[in-house]
């Protein structure tokens, strides 16, 4: 019991909400929307095609930075984050029918870089 105090006294010090009631990371901590490793290929195609029209995605066309690897999980997640970028980093701006993850760590490699 002690322990999980303490955990949600650490959450609690690292989030707190806004005047808009949106939960921010305390230090505007950097975060991405990467596609989940267990979406399926369908799922993959549906977030891509639904980012897409709402985001600028060249950079996963042939021969831009983030083509390669060529996977759907791969071009998902840069679509992904593309729409979750320039939509506010709204929680549910990653969701994507429950196959968004949010990370805080950079996923980007190579000359793709995650905005």
């Amino acid at each position: 019991m002690a322990q999980a105090t303490a955990a949600l006294s650490l959450l609690l010090l690292l989030l707190y909400l806004n005047s808009d009631g949106n939960s921010v990371v305390a230090n505007e901590q950097k975060t991405w929307c990467v596609a989940k490793p267990s979406s399926d290929q369908a799922t993959l195609l549906a977030n891509i095609n639904y980012a897409c029209t709402h985001v600028d995605c060249q950079i996963i066309q042939k021969g831009c930075p983030c083509f390669s690897p060529e996977s759907l999980i791969n071009h998902a997640s840069v679509a992904m984050n593309l729409y979750y970028q320039c939509k506010g980093r709204n929680h549910w701006n990653c969701d994507f029918r429950n196959s968004g993850l949010i990370v805080v760590t950079d996923p980007s490699y190579s000359n793709c870089i995650y905005a």
